[in-house]
């Protein structure tokens, strides 16, 4: 037996493809939608998603601006930008590039961000939304793991997931969205004492750790959606995610690769909120 791989490249580009459609319709109305991306300092793996995430707007017609800050912003200078942004009419969404320098408050400048123009979906208002089931902006990468269940055909309803990982970024927005579609969701972090034992009951199985090669074949419930958020460099220089995927693919049913899996699917989804924010501030 061999997984079928979740191509999440193929699912992006359909995703844009839509995408386009609602871009022509604002056109049609003079309105572009418009992104502003903030990184500070000179973090290698910031710098390339912020590459990626430009890139992403240019294919698409979207307006983008990146505000390159130093590594020695203060906080003060940091909000006033973000101020700055929020009073702009052609920014629809503002995105901070996270992590920021060590000495800048991260929930400070998440909290400053308009929720009408937050398209990480990382604001408190919008988080809270997402709890209770109110429209708002998802977060990308859950957002776009769920897009890739969906690929597979599975329903999620009555399954049992299992989210490895309870960050504000995935882990809890993960659980949050499973459990909207009437998934039955377990949570395990650090303090799990029996990881694989848990995740050999999901059928669906999300990893998002970010440590290497944490999930393996033997810990797999066969036949399960195995879905791969965690992203690493291995000693040989080498991008792999949290799941073993040599052992894995020998008993998952559906599984994604890393890269080509869960990354083309956090720009696809920022792209959605950002169009999606353009069309709700006309």
């Amino acid at each position: 037996m061999s997984a079928k791989i979740i191509d999440g490249k193929a699912v992006a580009a359909r995703i844009r493809a839509d995408l386009k459609t609602h871009i022509m319709r604002l056109a049609a109305k003079d309105k572009q939608p418009g992104l502003a991306v903030i990184i500070a300092g000179d973090n290698p793996s910031s710098r390339k998603y912020v590459n990626m995430k430009k890139k992403a707007c240019a294919e698409l017609g979207i307006y983008s601006e990146e505000h390159t800050l130093p590594e020695d912003i203060t906080q003060t200078g940091l909000i006033r930008l973000v101020d700055d942004l929020n009073n702009n009419p052609k920014i629809d969404g503002i995105l901070v590039q996270l992590p920021l320098p060590g000495h800048l408050n991260e929930q400070q400048v998440i909290e400053r961000i308009s929720p009408s123009k937050d398209v990480d979906g990382f604001h408190p208002i919008n988080v809270g939304k997402l709890l209770i089931g109110i429209p708002g902006f998802l977060s990308c990468t859950p957002a776009g793991v769920m897009e890739l269940i969906k690929e597979t055909g599975i329903g999620i309803a009555g399954k049992e997931c299992v989210v490895v990982g309870r960050s504000n970024i995935v882990g809890k927005p993960q659980a949050i969205m499973l459990l909207r579609e009437h998934g039955t969701v377990t949570i395990c972090h650090s303090r799990t004492p029996n990881l694989a034992e848990v995740c050999g009951r999901g059928d669906i199985l999300i990893a998002a750790v970010g440590k290497a090669g944490l999930i393996t074949g033997d810990m797999i419930k066969p036949g399960a959606v195995v879905i791969d958020v965690g992203t690493s460099v291995n000693s040989e220089g080498k991008l792999v995610g949290d799941v073993h995927f040599e052992s894995a693919v020998k008993v998952a049913g559906w599984i994604t690769p890393v890269p080509g899996g869960v990354g083309p699917m956090t720009i696809a989804m920022l792209m959605k909120n950002t169009i999606m924010s353009a069309e709700n501030l006309q």
